[in-house]
C-alpha cells in the first residue's frame, strides 16, 4: 500500500474513533460518585427545577474530570418579552466575582505589585475608614479569608449597641485578624488599593483584570466594567416573576469596577476559570496551596457551616471538608440574581449556575442531590474541629 493512502486511511480512522468517542462522551456525564446521568434525564431535571421553582433563565455547566461537559442556557432574558435566552447571554456573577479576584489578587501578588501581608493603609490611606483606627491593620490576605472585623455592607449591617453613629458611616464589628466576618466593604476597599498600586483609575482596573486572568483562563465573557455588548444581551433580574430594570439589581454594570460583586459572565466562561483551577493554571504551586489552604475558622453557627457544609474559608474560596475530599464552593446573590459554583480539585468536578431570579439557593440544594454532591455533613459526623492544610489537594501549574 502506498504510503499516502495508508496515513489517508489512518488519518480517517482515527478521525472516527474520536467522533465515536466525542458522541458518547456528549450523550452523558458523570455524578460526583462516578455514576452515569444522561444528557436527556439532566435537560429533563432541569427544566423540571425551572417550571418548579419558577427560574426564568439558567445558565449551567458542569465539569468532568476537568473539562465542561455540559454546558446549557435555558428559558427567557425578560418575562416582559419572553425574549429566549442562549449560550452568550450574560448573567450577573456577584459574589462569584470574589473568587475571581482572588486569582487577580495573587496574580498581582506573584509579581510583586502587594504583599498580601501588609496592611492595605500603607498602600492607601482612606479618611472615610478613619472613624476606626484598627482599619489600618487590615492586609489583602484578611480580605479574602474575611477577616478583617469590616461589616459586609455599612448602609446594611446593624452597627454595634454602643456606637453612635449615623446610617452609612464606617464601623467595625470586630478585631482584624480575629474571626469570620464576611465582607464586601473590605473587598471594595481592595479594589481602590490594587487600581492605586497599579497607577489606574477603577474603570481602567477592568482592562487589567482582562490581562491578568480573563484572557488567559479564556473566560471569553467576563465584564468587571461596563461593555456594549452587555446592553443586547444582559439578561433582566426578577423578583416574584417581575422582570427589574436593567440598570438595577443584577442588571447593567457600572463604569468602575466593583471587585466585590460586579462581575457580569455566563456559565461557559465561569467554567473555564474552574477548570483553570483545577489544573493549576495560571498561578505557581506555591500560590495555589496558600490561596486554597484553610484561613479563617466558620464559627458551628454561621449559615455558610450549617446549609453548605463550609467549615473554613481559604483566599477566595469555602471550603467544604468531604470524606476523603475537599469541596470549594462560593454564592452570590443581588437584588433579582443568584448564582454558585462547587468544584473538587482532586475528582476535577464541579458545576457553577446562574440565574436572574431569587431561586438560586433552592435550585442549588436539588442541583446537588441530584449530582450525588449534597452536603453530608461529613465534618460533623467524625468530630472535625480543625483543618490541616495539607488535607487540600493539589496538582502542578502549568505557568501562563
Amino acid at each position: 500500500m502506498d504510503k499516502p493512502i495508508y496515513l489517508f486511511l489512518l488519518f480517517t480512522i482515527m478521525t472516527f474513533f474520536q467522533s465515536c468517542k466525542e458522541d458518547i462522551k456528549l450523550s452523558q456525564i458523570k455524578t460526583y460518585k462516578g455514576n452515569d446521568i444522561s444528557i436527556d434525564a439532566l435537560d429533563d431535571f432541569l427544566k423540571i427545577q425551572m417550571d418548579s421553582l419558577g427560574i426564568p433563565a439558567l445558565s449551567i455547566a458542569i465539569i468532568n474530570d476537568g473539562e465542561i461537559a455540559y454546558h446549557n442556557a435555558l428559558g427567557v432574558s425578560t418575562t416582559t418579552t419572553n425574549q429566549k435566552v442562549d449560550e452568550n447571554s450574560i448573567f450577573s456573577a456577584a459574589s462569584l466575582a470574589k473568587s475571581t479576584t482572588a486569582f487577580f489578587v495573587m496574580r498581582l501578588s506573584e509579581k510583586g505589585i502587594i504583599d498580601l501581608d501588609r496592611p492595605l493603609y500603607f498602600y492607601l490611606p482612606e479618611k472615610d475608614l478613619e472613624i476606626d483606627q484598627r482599619y489600618k491593620n487590615i492586609s489583602a490576605k484578611m480580605v479574602l479569608s474575611h477577616k478583617t472585623g469590616f461589616p459586609n455592607w455599612r448602609w446594611f449591617d446593624k452597627p454595634p449597641n454602643n456606637l453612635e453613629i449615623d446610617r452609612g458611616d464606617f464601623f467595625m464589628v470586630d478585631d482584624p485578624n480575629s474571626t469570620f466576618t464576611y465582607s464586601g466593604e473590605a473587598y471594595a476597599y481592595l479594589g481602590r488599593v490594587i487600581a492605586h498600586l497599579n497607577f489606574v483609575n477603577m474603570n481602567e482596573l477592568g482592562d487589567i483584570f482582562q490581562k491578568e486572568v480573563a484572557e488567559p483562563l479564556e473566560m471569553k465573557h467576563a465584564y468587571v466594567v461596563w461593555d456594549d455588548y452587555l446592553y443586547n444581551n444582559k439578561v433582566f433580574g426578577h423578583i416574584d416573576g417581575k422582570a427589574l430594570k436593567k440598570e438595577g439589581g443584577g442588571g447593567l454594570p457600572y463604569i468602575n469596577s466593583l471587585m466585590y460583586g460586579g462581575l457580569s459572565t455566563e456559565a461557559n466562561s465561569y467554567a473555564n476559570f474552574l477548570t483553570s483551577i483545577m489544573k493549576g493554571k495560571g498561578l505557581h504551586p506555591e500560590t495555589y496551596k496558600e490561596m486554597l489552604s484553610p484561613h479563617t475558622v466558620i464559627p458551628s453557627d454561621n449559615v455558610n457551616y450549617t446549609e453548605d457544609g463550609i467549615t473554613h474559608w481559604g483566599l477566595g474560596f469555602g471550603i467544604k471538608p468531604m470524606k476523603n475530599d475537599t469541596i470549594y464552593r462560593h454564592g452570590g446573590s443581588v437584588k433579582g440574581a443568584q448564582s454558585e459554583y462547587a468544584f473538587s480539585v482532586k475528582k476535577k468536578y464541579g458545576y457553577v449556575f446562574f440565574v436572574n431570579c431569587e431561586k438560586g439557593n433552592e435550585f442549588n440544594e436539588n442541583l446537588e442531590k441530584f449530582l450525588e454532591m449534597e452536603n453530608n455533613n461529613y465534618e460533623k459526623k467524625q468530630g472535625i474541629t480543625s483543618f490541616s492544610h495539607d488535607k487540600a489537594h493539589f496538582f502542578s501549574p502549568n505557568h501562563l
